[in-house]
């Protein structure tokens, strides 16, 4: 909207020769009057008292002239709307004596400024509004190159990395060089915890005077997206290109035999029908698994936000594998208590206790038993506590805020120490022969360590040998404020004890050592 003025007082002219003349009468008049009546009263001689008049009239014209010259610079100032406030009207000399046109001109001058300055404002609310809705994440850099102020976006999608992304030399190397030479600069920087992100950064100094410091404008944007994509485009070539050569490899095999020594033995062509469709079987889900753990990673740096609660999710799952473990004539022991909600994925949930119950199944022996175990952790007067229904070993995960823990272990042979570290890695197998054999595809855990992180979550895995193995995952409950979930979202590990996520993908835990593997 066009910034609008009162009209101006009609017919206001400048000081003159008028105001001149008024003010030495004025100046001038009660001293003559007293030399009149000195005179009348022969008190004074009559030459003496012209004499005097003429003094007095003579300093009267002065000082008349110096008041006009002063009434017309204020008359000037106030045309030009150099600021003069309608207190002036209260102090100094403006006040002595000021005409009717001066007060006039002063409110007129007086009132354009407060549209000004309310214009003003609105002007610098609205700019305000827009960098703080600005999609783009901005920090204004004051002289010292310290963080003044940041909009939404950088509060939101950094969180507490934000400290972590200043602080970087990259950063601080690019923010120096913008200062000192006033010209654009960019960095991009990669932020290895509480995961791996790569951050593009541009500087943009904002003071034309070389003379003053001045402030900055810090531009961030979140490349991990692009970054993974590249990422991962690479790994799949190298991944599938390894996992799917030996059922390749197996498939024109069979393929060449059935067209040659094979092709009228019927017996034969049955069999090496049935080993080839188990291989294209094991490609199938070899894909199925490479594509879920890209579609995973993508997303991993948005948190989920929605309720889940697990209790269904796990009774879903146990009524799904009912048949396997009957199959397997394995029995299954529940300890599930009611559990508050997490903030997570269902579908997603659902995988990693897929997952891990098919690992319990598949590598568990004959006739053992399946365990699924889950309690509340959070704070009591500042110590660790359990409901008193729970099972309160699982405590020594030493976790301290407040989220859902759930484990499922097996009674199986157990997992190498030495393996422990590289279980989640993709395609990783401690025994390749076994794994095949139980159509593994060496992405399930993977797959499980990517949807614990994107969840912001806290993976473990513990094994005994002869004894069995144990994989447990904690997520944080669901906050129903945003504003706390937001302040945690980068921070996994506040408050517990050891190393969690903020440093790893998981804790492998090992029996009857003091240390803790973290990757």
């Amino acid at each position: 909207m066009p910034l609008t003025f009162p009209p101006p007082p009609p017919a206001i002219k400048p000081p003159g020769m008028t105001l001149f003349w008024l003010t030495a009468a004025r100046l001038s008049l009660p001293f003559l009057l007293l030399l009149g009546g000195l005179a009348a009263f022969q008190l004074l001689a009559w030459r003496e008292c012209a004499i005097t008049a003429l003094i007095i009239m003579a300093l009267a014209l002065s000082a008349a002239g110096s008041r006009v010259i002063e009434l017309r610079g204020l008359y000037t100032a106030l045309r030009a709307g150099d600021g003069v406030k309608s207190e002036a009207m209260h102090d100094g000399p403006v006040a002595w004596g000021a005409p009717h046109w001066l007060r006039a001109e002063t409110r007129r001058v007086t009132g354009a400024l407060a549209l000004q300055v309310a214009a003003a404002d609105d002007r610098a609310l609205l700019n305000e509004t827009i960098v703080e809705k600005l999609p783009d994440p901005l920090i204004i850099l004051d002289e010292r190159r310290l963080p003044a102020r940041r909009n939404e976006a950088a509060r939101t999608s950094f969180g507490h990395d934000l400290p972590a992304v200043l602080r970087h030399p990259g950063i601080q190397a690019a923010v120096t060089k913008a200062y000192e030479t006033r010209t654009r600069q960019n960095a991009r920087i990669v932020l290895a915890a509480p995961m791996q992100r790569e951050v593009e950064a541009t500087i943009l100094h904002l003071e034309p005077d070389p003379q003053k410091t001045g402030n900055a404008l810090l531009v961030l944007s979140d490349r991990s997206r692009e970054a993974a994509v590249e990422r991962m485009r690479a790994d799949f070539v190298a991944n599938a290109s390894h996992e799917l050569r030996t059922p390749l490899a197996s498939l024109i095999g069979f393929i060449e035999t059935l067209r040659g020594p094979a092709a009228e033995d019927l017996p034969a062509q049955a069999r090496f029908l049935g080993i080839m469709a188990e291989q294209a079987e094991r490609m199938n889900r070899l894909i199925d698994d490479l594509l879920s753990l890209s579609r995973i990673e993508l997303m991993e740096h948005q948190r989920p936000d929605r309720p889940v609660l697990l209790n269904e999710l796990i009774e879903r799952q146990i009524e799904a594998f009912e048949p396997r473990l009957q199959e397997r004539n394995m029995r299954l022991q529940l300890n599930l208590p009611p559990l508050s909600k997490v903030a997570g994925d269902a579908d997603q949930l659902t995988q990693v206790l897929q997952n891990l119950l098919d690992n319990a199944i598949k590598y568990g022996r004959d006739g053992g038993e399946v365990t699924i175990t889950a309690i509340e952790t959070g704070f009591e007067t500042g110590t660790l506590t359990a409901q008193p229904d729970q099972d309160v070993s699982l405590n020594s995960y030493g976790l301290k805020r407040r989220g859902v823990l759930v484990k499922v272990g097996d009674d199986g042979p157990g997992i190498p120490r030495m393996h422990l570290p590289r279980l989640t890695e993709r395609f990783y197998r401690v025994d390749k022969a076994r794994s095949r054999a139980a159509s593994g595809t060496g992405l399930g855990l993977a797959i499980v360590k990517h949807i614990v992180n994107r969840h912001r979550g806290q993976l473990f895995i513990e094994s005994e040998q002869g004894k069995g193995s144990a994989f447990a995952f904690w997520l944080p409950v669901w906050e129903k404020s945003p504003t706390e979930m937001l302040s945690r979202d980068n921070d996994p590990g506040a408050g517990d004890s050891g190393n969690g996520l903020a440093s790893s993908a998981f804790q492998a835990r090992l029996p009857h050592q003091d240390n803790t593997v973290s990757l």
